[in-house]
């Protein structure tokens, strides 16, 4: 993994590579492609201060995989590696597997 901390409301993503594409037969090379707007959470801060002291915990944890906007986030590279930082509210949604949660015990 990474051995980054984001602050606050950040989070630290890894974009997720579907394959390569290809339109009508042709593949498009590396450098006309658009890049994917999913990844995986690798890091989140531990939340934003309130005005009373407490902190807001964030809605995503490391392992979620979730959608971003195209623009959005700041490339970083740590140990070679290139990823992304961002604010929680950048982040457009988590994206829930069909059968992830289905049929799981529940643990207490």
């Amino acid at each position: 993994m990474t051995n980054i901390q984001p602050l606050h409301d950040r989070v630290i993503v890894k974009r997720i590579n579907e394959g390569e594409q290809v339109r009508g037969g042709i593949i498009i090379p590396d450098t006309a492609k658009e890049k994917p707007q999913e990844g995986e959470v690798i890091a989140a801060g531990l939340g934003k201060y309130k005005e009373d002291g407490s902190r807001q915990a964030l809605d995503v944890k490391a392992g979620d995989r979730v959608l971003f906007g195209k623009y959005s986030s700041s490339e970083i590279k740590v140990d070679g590696e290139e990823l992304l930082i961002m604010r929680e509210d950048e982040i457009l949604g988590i994206i829930k597997r069909a059968g992830a949660a289905a049929g799981g015990k529940k643990h207490k």
